[in-house]
């Protein structure tokens, strides 16, 4: 089939669309989908993120969405192709309220997804591209006010004579990523964070940490990182490059501050948020909460038997600083993803006899081959060179529904598997328990169900493989004596350093320490899809479980991620947030039911 044919497919299909749509003939609209379909909303049509599965999900979406979205104007953009015998197609589309852009995939002539994104609001545009400010101001003013005098005024007022709309908890990358947005939209906000300065987060790791995710993955809203910028940034120049943005983007930004309580006052509709900034004691009243604090929440200390009584050093991973101080040590790291493989290698670089125990399977993916069969077609040079830039990557990523997500992933997977074959026979053959996940669809799954049991290898497997980190599989910690640990077998380590790289709980542990238990309660658990795979109980999501989108509890968000996520999803989070600012209605469809608690 030729790409015209193609086109012309996509453009009848998308006008009997918009002609069904603006005739609120629901019926019609339902003709056009397949038996299997798929329609992934954010925020146009549901004001949530939303994936409604076959057609009477479908149906009972509009019923309750169409009077108020009012949809139209659906136009192709740019030529439709075919991917194998699917029609696939960019477009975009008009609601009442919005600017919207979507992708669309056709089976046999029918629906078989479709993805529908708010992009902009048409009575509140963003001030960029031909919106843009003057900046200066011609002519003659006796009370003139220059741009530095107007940001120390903001930042004299912010908080004190005037309140915040919104105010972030943690400002870590998602946190800056999101206030940005709030910024270019004119949503007061501010934000808060307990480091000294703004990439503290990164900067306070351990030493040899850098991203394991591309450069094409991981840019910022707005500004993206320059040509020359590294595949893989080490932590302290993406440290340096986030209190770079902070500043250039003019945020309001409180470092040094802590957040001591936070509580809902439901007759003024809204938050009470005591912090303790430089010192003195700070209430803010804001509108709307973000909880920021990162996806994976408050660390995951486990606390064996006698552990209390070790004479050497235990720490969570999140809390080791490097390898300097451990030469000739016996270090032992409990637990086999990202931080452990990290930090082990760190440690053997430095002369420390290293022993990893993996007490479950790991998934494993070589950094190269992550890059060539997985991520490459849509974040690489190469991609860039083809005409897809992230700000499309991120919507070609986001138009598959999750359901279908493990179908398109484990050809990658597979690939992987088969192309670094006598790699992974040799981590098996060292002892290594490998899996690709619980249905072989690999990393992204993994992370998407649990965020944690995988390792993006930059080089320590060899080091695993090759028995320079020492291994020990399959078994557990019985307790922990004064300078060694017993195992599950009966066996002893002998350790001077523990470092528990177990993860973190749900992000929403912190809304249980700052608001309550009872909010955290209310909320339910965040992230995961309810795959009912290991670590993701059901029942089925079909979104991440309440991440950037309303929740049970009025006004109170969670924002976290990757950076890929964080800069995608942070888009329709201030979208929310700004409409609810300018008093416009936001009739949220479907609000997540909770059945899991924090």
């Amino acid at each position: 089939m030729t790409q015209q044919t193609a086109t012309a497919i996509a453009q009848a299909w998308l006008s009997e669309f918009d002609n069904a749509l603006q005739a609120k003939d629901i019926q019609r609209v339902l003709a056009l989908f397949g038996d299997e379909c798929y329609w992934r909303d954010f925020v146009s049509f549901t004001w949530n993120l939303k994936t409604c599965e076959g057609k009477d999900a479908i149906q009972a979406m509009l019923k309750a969405t169409l009077d108020n979205t009012r949809p139209s104007n659906w136009k192709l953009d740019g030529e439709a192709a075919m991917n194998g015998d699917i029609c696939e197609a960019w477009f975009t589309f008009e609601t009442a309220v919005a600017t919207g852009k979507g992708y669309l995939r056709l089976k046999e002539g029918k629906c078989w997804t479709l993805l529908t994104t708010m992009q902009e609001l048409n009575d509140f545009p963003e001030p960029r591209r031909h919106n843009r400010p003057k900046g200066a101001e011609h002519g003659a003013n006796k009370q003139r006010e220059t741009w530095q005098e107007a940001r120390e005024r903001e930042e004299l007022e912010l908080g004190y004579s005037q309140q915040p709309y919104c105010v972030i908890i943690g400002g870590g990358q998602g946190g800056i990523g999101l206030g940005a947005r709030l910024k270019q939209m004119g949503v007061p906000t501010i934000i808060i964070e307990r480091n000294e300065r703004a990439g503290d987060s990164w900067r306070k790791r351990y030493k040899s940490l850098c991203l394991h995710d591309p450069v094409w993955y991981d840019h910022l809203p707005y500004i993206p990182f320059p040509e020359n910028w590294p595949v893989f940034a080490p932590k302290d120049k993406v440290g340096d490059w986030l209190e770079m943005y902070t500043k250039v983007m003019e945020l309001n930004y409180w470092s040094s501050t802590e957040c001591q309580s936070a509580h809902y006052d439901e007759a003024t509709r809204e938050w009470v948020v005591k912090v303790r900034r430089d010192g003195d004691e700070v209430t803010l009243k804001p509108k709307q909460l973000v909880m920021a604090t990162g996806m994976s929440g408050m660390p995951n200390v486990p606390n064996f038997p006698g552990a209390n009584d070790f004479e050497g050093e235990q720490q969570h991973s999140s809390q080791h600083s490097g390898p300097d101080a451990y030469t000739g040590k016996k270090c032992v790291i409990v637990g086999s993803n990202n931080s452990a493989h990290d930090i082990a290698a760190a440690l053997w670089e430095h002369d420390a006899d290293v022993t990893m125990l993996q007490r479950s399977s790991t998934h494993i993916v070589k950094s190269d081959s992550l890059m060539q069969e997985v991520l490459g077609p849509l974040y690489s040079e190469e991609a860039v060179a083809s005409g897809i830039t992230h700000d499309k990557a991120d919507l070609l990523f986001a138009s598959i529904p999750y359901k279908v997500l493990p179908d398109f992933q484990r050809p990658a997977f597979n690939a992987v598997r088969k192309r670094d074959a006598a790699f992974y026979k040799k981590l098996e053959d060292a002892g290594f328990m490998l899996d690709f996940g619980d249905d072989d669809s690999g990393l992204f799954l993994k992370y998407l169900r649990r965020g944690s049991g995988y390792y993006i290898d930059v080089g320590a497997c060899d080091l695993v493989a090759n028995g320079d980190i020492k291994l020990r599989s399959g078994v557990g910690i019985e307790r922990v004596n004064k300078r060694s640990i017993t195992l599950s077998d009966g066996s002893e380590l002998p350790a001077d350093l523990i470092v528990y790289a177990t993860g973190y709980g749900s992000m929403n542990g912190w809304a249980a320490r700052l608001i309550s238990q009872e909010v955290a309660d209310k909320v339910g658990k965040c992230w995961g899809l309810g795959s009912d795979t290991t670590k993701d109980p059901g029942p089925w999501e079909g979104e991440l479980r309440n991440m950037w989108k309303p929740t049970q509890q009025d006004s109170l968000w969670f924002h976290g991620g990757n950076l890929h996520q964080s800069r995608h999803y942070s888009h329709y989070l201030a979208l929310q947030l700004k409409a609810r600012m300018e008093g416009m209605e936001t009739p949220v469809f479907d609000l997540q039911p909770v059945h899991h608690s924090a």
